[in-house]
């Protein structure tokens, strides 16, 4: 007889059991997760390095134009200015349409990710993404190897990976969610949540060997790794306890009966499968976000996306064209971005743990962050830990709020609409970061601290219901105000 306080899991497979005391597996758990999304983020990393070398400085060759044309030619042939179609004066339009591309088809997809990742195996569900994802980086990177120009292909990749990537973040934050209970819930995210910018930092410096090599091995690389993950998440993650695996699960009847307690009756049609889906799939967003505090985070999370997105994306060409640094060199530096960024997520879910107040250690947070966004360690902890407490634990308090009725599953909904309220922010910062940056750098940091204020004010209501609130949840309790 195996002791209480140990116990009986299966293998992905079935095909033995493995017994472990519950915190071992919990640590492996929270080990492999992290893992897992790191490499998501590693493999998105690349097309920030890569675009300075995609449009290089080539005002050197226009001051030889008076040069002898033999001259001129072995110039070209040894420099070989930029790719093309990124050659033209309008290559920052381009390269922010590419960011749009896989950052709008990610936001779309996330609002349905959770809704079907809830409704799968979490292990299959992720492996696929996982795959899938790391296939179409590769392609990105094949580009170069085959020398394709075509601007539609890499924008259809971009759009492909972006949908892929929805898979990620619902399942990860779900597994977590079931392992780890609510006390320290804030320090444990936050701690777990360090991954984003541990992803960014490693595809940083791995992009940067070969960018200015051969940069389609900026892309191959990272893409065999979040491959290879996936691989190891088939056959080593289990998401749950085999004893709750098959544990109570809302139905679909169950489901509908709670959205239609909450909004009033609402008429389903059954007359096709489709109608169904689709009726289905509207009760669940609006079930998830009629949740006090839903709407709030999500657009905070909105404008805190596109501060954090805008950096990923476009501060190593930033950092290349105003210090006139190459593309290595650029990549390094911007790194100190993400490591602010894992002090602060760790600091706003302790803070946040210990007054009990996730709003108003997020709007604090971001109070700061505002006038000191040109400043890459600070800001990028300022503004990556209202990111990362949104992100991970307010999305799990409010996954698993006590109207839910224990709804486990539901928290994969919740999580998938709270990010993908994110992703939209995170689509439209880039792509305006292309259009105002041929005005001047200036104006992208005055957009960056506008949508800092406005992810501010979108907290205020819920900022003075926890300082004001007699019932205040105590800090260890771990939940948001959503009482």
């Amino acid at each position: 007889m195996l002791p209480t306080d140990y116990l009986l899991l299966s293998s992905p497979s079935h095909c033995c059991p493995l017994v472990l005391s519950p915190s071992r597996y919990r640590a492996f758990t929270f080990s492999l997760t992290f893992l897992l999304y790191t490499s998501f983020h590693l493999s998105r990393k690349p097309i920030s390095i890569v675009k300075s070398e995609l449009h290089k400085n080539c005002s050197a060759l226009n001051e030889l134009s008076t040069a002898s044309s033999s001259q001129l030619s072995n110039l070209h042939t040894a420099a070989e200015c930029s790719w093309k179609p990124f050659d033209k004066s309008n290559y920052k339009q381009l390269l922010g349409a590419m960011d749009y591309s896989f950052l709008c088809a990610y936001a779309v997809g996330m609002f349905l990710s959770g809704i079907i990742g809830e409704r799968l195996p979490i292990r299959l569900y992720l492996t696929f993404g996982m795959l899938m994802s790391g296939l179409f980086t590769c392609l990105f990177g094949l580009g170069y190897i085959y020398n394709i120009h075509s601007l539609g292909f890499y924008i259809f990749v971009q759009v492909a990976n972006g949908l892929v990537q929805t898979t990620g973040w619902p399942s990860v934050v779900t597994c977590i969610g079931n392992w780890f209970g609510k006390g320290r819930r804030g320090l444990i995210m936050g701690i777990w949540n360090s991954h984003t910018s541990v992803g960014n930092i490693l595809g940083s410096l791995i992009a940067g060997y070969w960018v200015s090599s051969n940069w389609g091995l900026s892309f191959i690389v990272p893409g065999l790794i979040i491959a290879a993950m996936g691989i190891i998440c088939f056959l080593f993650l289990i998401e749950r306890e085999h004893s709750t695996q098959h544990g109570s699960n809302t139905t679909w009847k169950q489901q509908k009966n709670m959205v239609q307690t909450l909004l009033g009756k609402v008429n389903i049609p059954h007359h096709s499968i489709l109608e169904k889906c689709i009726a289905f799939i509207f009760l669940t967003v609006c079930f998830a976000f009629s949740l006090q505090g839903v709407i709030e985070f999500s657009l905070c999370l909105l404008f805190a996306k596109l501060v954090s997105y805008t950096f990923l994306f476009w501060l190593p060409l930033y950092i290349t064209k105003t210090a006139h640094l190459d593309a290595k060199k650029a990549g390094d530096l911007s790194t100190l971005f993400d490591v602010g960024g894992i002090v602060g997520g760790i600091l706003a879910g302790v803070i946040s743990d210990k007054l009990g107040k996730r709003a108003t250690t997020c709007a604090v947070m971001l109070l700061l962050a505002a006038p000191i966004v040109s400043m890459l360690l600070v800001c990028g902890g300022l503004v990556n830990g209202p990111y990362a407490l949104i992100t991970t634990a307010v999305a799990a308090d409010l996954g698993t709020h006590k109207s839910l009725k224990g709804n486990a599953r539901a928290l994969s909904t919740v999580t998938a609409i709270i990010d993908g309220t994110g992703s939209v922010g995170a689509a439209i910062g880039p792509l305006l970061a292309g259009v105002l940056s041929s005005q001047g750098w200036d104006q992208v940091f005055y957009m960056l601290m506008a949508a800092d204020f406005l992810a501010l004010l979108l907290l205020l209501r819920l900022v003075t219901k926890e300082l004001t609130s007699a019932n205040v949840v105590k800090p260890r309790s771990g939940s948001t105000t959503v009482e």
